[in-house]
């Protein structure tokens, strides 16, 4: 079995063109056999008739002629048998074979038998002449007159041609069409194997640059890749298909970087207030009695620290949560009371702040309430801890073709692009004076960003127009 692609190509081009070669072959054979029988027909029922009554002294279509005579049987091959027979099948006369002085022709006869005429010769009218075949002595083949003649009481004539030339003249074409068939199936073979070879180069291009993308280079693209022919075509779906894989790679690689830089944040963040309640709780154990005031604030700040690093793996889980898809509530959640309760927590905390909100009427989204006030608890309060005191703040909620839409938008000293690429990552700081000691974790915003996904939105962050920062989330309307 044929196992490579040249291989069967150049199989079935050869087989197709030799089965095209045999059918025109054996057409040709069977018309050019069809033509010399019918011509020796023809021959046998012009001038066999008359070559046959001359055995009887008489011609058919003119006066008595000599028997044998050119006037009688020309055109008839050398080798011809005449012969009378009566109606019973009996010979009447001496039977005759002609040769080539008889016919008046230059060629030799091919043959002396006689032909092996069946013991009850057919009926044939003179209207309508008999054509058979029969063999003959020496296996010779002839093709047989059986004819009645008129006036001498239903005798027949009998006139075989012997098939010799006919015979040889098919053998020589059976020769010359293997001759030539050979040549053209050679020619062919060698045509399509340079055909098949020239092809398939772009293949063999394609298989090596395979070889070395799957080494590790997931740069190269194969070549040809052209909407042109039916390998470049799969040279373009083989590109599409490895800048898919390139793309996946390089989103694996980010993804495990991610990973790796966000549980050792997490680890640096949990290290931080476990160290705080280790350093603590060893010197409540080192120091046997200690005046109730250390004893207090040693407590005190275990219990912070504690708080604080619940505070932190409450996060992490939350984060955890949404990264999974679980699902959240979605009730009816009005944006303007949220906005409205955040900006009312911040006059109190910070009174000395200038905020405003721009919530003229309620903007209603399907969500989770507690999820949604954190999202803009978040942003509201990273507005005001990351401006200078006395930064303008303000909130609005509007709506428009079925989103909600809230902005915060501060007047401070704004965010790099790089800032702005980076802000909705986990631990990610953009004040670099805000060490992990002081201030929140830095899963404020990536909590907001998971938040808002996960309810079907999205968060942007953008230049605000004379510096500072502009926080938009847009949000579904409830029953869209």
């Amino acid at each position: 079995m044929i196992h490579s692609l040249r291989g069967r190509l150049l199989v079935g081009m050869v087989l197709l063109v030799f089965a095209g070669l045999l059918i025109a072959d054996a057409s040709t054979y069977a018309a050019l056999d069809s033509f010399l029988v019918s011509r020796l027909d023809d021959q046998l029922g012009n001038q066999g008739p008359n070559a046959a009554a001359d055995l009887m002294g008489q011609s058919r279509d003119g006066p008595p002629g000599r028997i044998g005579s050119s006037q009688s049987s020309g055109g008839l091959p050398g080798g011809t048998y005449l012969a009378i027979y009566s109606a019973d099948g009996r010979q009447l006369l001496k039977e005759r074979t002609l040769n080539f002085q008889d016919t008046g022709t230059a060629s030799t006869p091919t043959t002396t038998a006689k032909p092996s005429l069946p013991a009850k010769l057919p009926n044939a009218g003179p209207d309508k002449p008999t054509l058979i075949y029969t063999g003959g002595s020496d296996g010779t083949q002839f093709r047989v007159l059986v004819e009645s003649i008129d006036g001498f009481g239903g005798d027949l004539i009998v006139v075989a041609i012997p098939l010799s030339d006919v015979q040889s003249t098919l053998r020589q074409l059976l020769t010359l069409e293997a001759l030539i068939g050979s040549l053209v199936l050679l020619a062919i073979a060698l045509l399509s194997l340079w055909i098949v070879r020239v092809g398939l180069i772009p293949l063999e291009k394609m298989g090596s640059t395979a070889a070395e993308i799957a080494a590790g280079d997931l740069t190269r693209r194969v070549s040809p890749a052209t909407p042109r022919t039916e390998i470049g075509r799969l040279g373009l779906a083989l590109n599409a298909m490895l800048s898919q894989i390139e793309e996946a790679f390089k989103e694996r690689t980010r993804s495990e970087q991610r990973l790796k830089r966000f549980v050792a944040d997490a680890s640096h963040e949990l290290r931080t207030p476990l160290t705080s309640i280790r350093g603590y709780a060893e010197l409540m154990r080192r120091v046997g009695r200690m005046p109730k005031k250390d004893t207090e604030l040693a407590r005190r700040r275990i219990e912070e620290e504690a708080i604080r690093m619940s505070a932190l793996v409450d996060d992490l889980l939350l984060l955890a949560r949404l990264d999974q898809g679980r699902p959240l509530e979605a009730e009816p959640v009005n944006l303007q009371a949220i906005a409205r309760d955040a900006c009312a927590d911040v006059a109190v905390t910070a009174p000395d702040r200038s905020l405003t909100l721009a919530a003229p009427t309620p903007v209603v989204v399907a969500g989770d309430d507690l999820r949604l006030r954190q999202v803009v608890g978040n942003l509201v309060r990273n507005a005001v801890v990351h401006t200078p005191p006395g930064t303008a703040v303000e909130v609005t909620v509007s709506s428009a073709d079925g989103h909600a839409r809230l902005a915060v938008v501060d007047h401070g000293a704004g965010l790099t692009p790089e800032e702005r690429r980076r802000v909705f990552e986990p631990f990610f700081r953009a004040d670099p004076n805000r060490s992990r000691d002081h201030g929140g974790s830095g899963l404020g915003l990536s909590i907001a960003s998971a938040v808002v996904t996960a309810h079907g939105g999205k968060i942007e962050v953008a230049a605000t127009a004379g510096g500072g920062a502009t926080f938009s989330v847009e949000l579904p309307l409830a029953g869209r």
